[in-house]
């Protein structure tokens, strides 16, 4: 099952190039997901975000964010207009899902409620 929209041709290998690229966009903010790397290069970029967004526990998204970057996530990547295509609705949905809780519990988590006097 595709996603709203048909991928281009080459949006795979793009794809996949992309998501190779997150070790290194990682690295650069000192975390090098060996991890990942490895299961992409593995399992085929599609393949890897296919079954990584439904995995609990990835920690990249959170490093991520705490880096102020979630652009830069796999799941952003799957969000992708010239990607849409290459994953299901279901797939789609949890990546945008997974990027919007984080994000909503981040800012929440960084809220500090100061006491206030009462008169």
């Amino acid at each position: 099952m595709r996603g709203p929209r048909s991928a281009g041709p080459g949006a795979e290998g793009r794809f996949h190039k992309e998501m190779m690229g997150l070790y290194d966009r990682f690295a650069a903010l000192g975390f090098r997901p060996v991890l990942l790397r490895r299961f992409v290069l593995l399992n085929g970029g599609v393949a890897a975000a296919k079954e990584l967004v439904f995995k609990p526990g990835t920690t990249g998204l959170e490093r991520l964010l705490d880096a102020g970057k979630p652009e830069l996530s796999m799941e952003a990547l799957m969000l992708r207009p010239e990607y849409q295509g290459l994953f299901s609705e279901l797939e789609l949905k949890e990546a945008s899902q997974r990027l919007a809780s984080a994000t909503r519990s981040r800012s929440r988590g960084r809220l500090q409620a100061q006491p206030t006097e009462r008169k």
